[in-house]
């Protein structure tokens, strides 16, 4: 007989890594892995080698809430060199053309009104989207041209915070999925006629996750030799605190843990505003304060979605 794989620990909960440059995110969620030894680990959303920051790390029940953390805004701090348009559309690329154009604080500032709301927005040749089945950047690392579609993101807030030279230009952006920070700085730099590109990029916050409770690898190494890991783990239910809840009772808890469906009544459901479509809306279901399911509300009842097990 082979030998049986040794099952990891069973731990549940948010670890908030304050990611470093250099590092992929998956190494990073290996790196936790074999620290923590846990047996279900995931990130909330790819940081680029060259950004730090905020990276949110799932383990066990965590895992099954990732998408929402990934759907959820973000908030950004970048800085963007102006004079140069380099391939990948930052700092670690190769330098594709040059200008001398620098633009004035009240030219960038007149522009990015255009750049809050819903836009559209082609993602770098370099990135993670799959064209025919394979990543662009595989395609371009092979000096072919991509040719990608552009798609529609949502900027929430978009401000020009400092300008520690002509050359660069330090912004904080608030965006919904999908946005690529690194094609705000290449549309941008085109718009003032100076080019651009990223030269340094920090993720402060996703959805309910922010620096305050963020910790570097090696604080974890300290953490995890001391056995505190409990100290820095962050509930599962707090991926989950801008989603409608409805409370349920013992039976109805056990039905959904079942895989069953439950009836309601849409009114009692809290977090929903006044008029809104509710069929298709994803509801929290809660017990004494615990979320028991992710569920979705389909003509007067929940369905199970996510059974999170006791």
């Amino acid at each position: 007989m082979g030998r049986r794989r040794r099952r990891g620990r069973p731990i549940n909960g948010w670890l908030i890594v304050d990611k470093t440059e250099g590092m992929t995110s998956t190494h990073v969620v290996n790196v936790v892995k074999a620290m923590t030894r846990a047996d279900k680990v995931g990130h909330g959303g790819t940081l680029d080698p060259l950004a730090t920051g905020v990276l949110p790390i799932a383990m066990g029940h965590a895992t099954k809430t990732v998408s929402y953390v990934m759907d959820a805004p973000k908030r950004y701090r970048f800085t963007m060199r102006l004079g140069e348009a380099r391939d990948t559309d930052d700092a670690e690329g190769q330098v594709t053309a040059r200008s001398d154009r620098r633009p004035t604080d009240a030219e960038i500032e007149a522009l990015l009104d255009d750049h809050i709301g819903d836009i559209m927005q082609t993602p770098p040749a370099f990135a993670a989207v799959k064209v025919q089945g394979e990543r662009a950047y595989d395609i371009a690392r092979r000096g072919e041209s991509v040719e990608l579609e552009p798609r529609t993101v949502h900027i929430e807030t978009f401000e020009l915070v400092e300008r520690p030279d002509e050359d660069h230009a330090v912004f904080e952006v608030t965006c919904g999925k999908g946005t690529y920070v690194r094609a705000l700085a290449r549309d941008i730099g085109r718009e003032l006629g100076c080019l651009a590109h990223v030269s340094a990029l920090r993720r402060l916050a996703v959805g309910a996750f922010d620096e305050t409770g963020a910790i570097t690898l090696d604080t974890l190494r300290r953490i995890t030799d001391d056995d505190a890991l409990p100290q820095v783990l962050v509930p599962v239910t707090t991926a989950l605190a801008d989603i409608p809840a409805f409370a349920v009772t013992g039976p109805q808890a056990d039905r959904l843990r079942a895989g069953q469906s439950i009836v309601v009544v849409p009114r009692l459901v809290q977090g929903l505003d006044e008029g809104e479509a509710v069929d298709g809306c994803t509801i929290k279901a809660v017990q004494d304060g615990d979320v028991i399911a992710l569920t979705r509300l389909e003509g007067g009842e929940l369905a199970p979605l996510r059974v999170f097990n006791p």
